[in-house]
C-alpha cells in the first residue's frame, strides 16, 4: 500500500483545532478552533470525500484517533450530510493507531500498534492494496516523514492566519525537499497541493574567503 497523508493547515502552518470545538481546540490556551469549517467549496469537499473513499486502511496518532472515534465513530449517515463517504470509509475500513498508552480502542475495526512502529508500518505498506491514509496526526506525520515512510503528502491550505496554535512543522526540525504532483485552488481560495518527498533540499554553497583581497 502507498502511505499518504492529508492535513488541513492555515497560511501560517497551524493544524490545531480545524474542526468543531473540542478539548483539542483548547490545548495550551488555544481559542481559535473551527477555522476550517465551511471554508472549501463543493469541489474541495468532493476531493476530500473521494480521498477517503480511496483508502484501504487508515493510520492515526493517538490524539487524532480519539478525536475521530468520538465524532465519526459515533455518527450515522444522516448526521453528516455531504460527508457520508467519509463517515462510511472511517467506519468500515481497517484502522491502525500508533500508541504505547492506548489500551482499549473502542472503535470497531481498530488495531493498536504499540511495538516497533517502523517495522509495523513497513509490514502494512507491504500488504496488497491501494492506500494507507494518515489524516491529521501531526506528530505521527512528522515521524513518518523523518523515517522516509511517506509516499505522498497532501496539504489543504485554508486562507487564514491564526497567529497561535500547534503547527504541522515546528520552527526547527528535519528538512525535506518536495516534488509537486498536483495543485488546485477553489473558488473560496482554499488550495490543495499534493507532494512527493524528494530527499534533502539543495542549498547554496557556503561562500569561501574573499579572493579579491590582495596581499601587501
Amino acid at each position: 500500500m502507498k502511505l499518504t497523508t492529508m492535513t488541513q493547515v492555515t497560511i501560517d502552518g497551524v493544524m490545531q483545532g480545524n474542526g468543531h470545538a473540542s478539548d483539542e481546540d483548547r490545548r495550551y490556551g488555544f481559542e481559535r478552533g473551527g477555522w476550517a469549517r465551511g471554508k472549501g467549496d463543493h469541489e474541495t469537499r468532493a476531493f476530500i470525500n473521494q480521498t477517503y473513499q480511496r483508502a484501504d486502511a487508515f493510520l492515526f496518532g493517538r490524539r487524532t484517533y480519539e478525536l475521530f472515534a468520538a465524532s465519526w465513530g459515533s455518527l450515522a449517515a444522516q448526521d453528516v450530510p455531504g460527508w457520508e463517504p467519509v463517515m462510511r470509509a472511517l467506519n468500515t475500513r481497517p484502522k491502525y493507531v500508533a500508541s504505547t498508552t492506548l489500551t482499549d480502542s473502542g472503535w470497531p475495526g481498530t488495531t493498536v500498534l504499540s511495538g516497533d512502529l517502523a517495522t509495523a508500518i513497513a509490514d502494512l505498506k507491504a500488504k496488497p492494496g491501494g492506500e494507507l491514509q494518515v489524516h491529521g496526526s501531526g506528530v505521527l506525520t512528522r515521524w513518518l516523514l523523518e523515517h522516509e515512510l511517506v509516499d505522498e503528502l497532501t496539504l489543504i491550505v485554508i486562507p487564514v492566519i491564526l497567529g497561535q496554535g500547534a503547527r504541522l512543522f515546528p520552527q526547527t526540525g528535519a528538512d525535506l525537499a518536495l516534488e509537486l504532483l498536483e495543485s488546485r485552488v477553489d473558488s473560496k481560495g482554499v488550495t490543495i497541493q499534493v507532494f512527493r518527498p524528494a530527499g534533502r533540499p539543495r542549498y547554496a554553497p557556503t561562500e569561501g574567503p574573499d579572493r579579491t583581497t590582495t596581499r601587501s
